[in-house]
């Protein structure tokens, strides 16, 4: 099996792979694993795609993690691989150090993870430990060291800088009428980003997400 025999078959499911590793004993991943591949939204199409699975017609909780699951299993199946994912836990499986291992994800300007493709809009559904050593591609560097990096006054109310992230005053802004942009569109910070501006993500599905940040 080859990486781009694995990309053909996440295609249908609007899955691309987000990056890639040879995991060493430190990096937490299965036994026996000889290529951990992270798998993230391939756009355009991805909203309009998983919204139409059962998963979202049937009223339950969680329709975006119980349709991962149930894809990225059943490709896992497939592949002869074990499924990770970044919910269910604690313990959760360490998706943010395995995101800057694969290359493809650095640190932002903001402290957010930002991905070659996705930008700021980075978001991973899962991963596949596979028992096979794949020959990978060699990652592009950061965007970010030649970006004017608007990312850093995107926010109103400065709740994301190289400080940190302040939850607290970014919570109370999102209560305002003002903060109705960010809950309908997303963080102006993650949309600032000139990858995030060509990676695709609908508002929708970014609404999806502040629906889950904040209820």
């Amino acid at each position: 099996m080859t990486l781009e025999e694995i990309e053909a078959r996440l295609a249908p499911h609007h899955l691309a792979v987000f990056g890639g590793f040879h995991p060493g004993p430190e990096d937490a991943a299965p036994t026996g694993c000889e290529t951990l591949l992270l798998l993230g939204p391939r756009e355009p199409g991805f909203w309009d795609h998983v919204t139409g699975e059962p998963e979202f017609a049937d009223s339950l909780a969680d329709p975006l993690d119980r349709w991962s699951r149930r894809v990225i299993g059943r490709l896992a199946c497939d592949l002869r691989a074990k499924a990770l994912f970044p919910f269910g836990g604690p313990p959760f499986q360490p998706f943010i150090a395995w995101a800057q291992r694969s290359g493809r994800a650095h640190v932002s300007p903001v402290t957010l993870l930002l991905h070659d493709t996705a930008g700021l809009m980075a978001s991973w559904r899962g991963a596949l430990a596979l028992r096979d050593r794949l020959d990978l591609p060699q990652p592009p560097p950061s965007p970010c060291p030649s970006c004017p990096r608007p990312c850093e006054t995107a926010c109103p109310v400065g709740a994301l800088d190289r400080s940190g992230y302040d939850v607290t005053a970014c919570h109370a802004f999102l209560d305002t009428e003002a903060g109705r942009d960010c809950l309908q569109r997303g963080c102006r910070v993650r949309r600032a980003c000139p990858v995030s501006e060509t990676y695709g993500r609908r508002p929708e599905q970014s609404a999806f997400h502040m629906r889950s940040f904040h209820p």
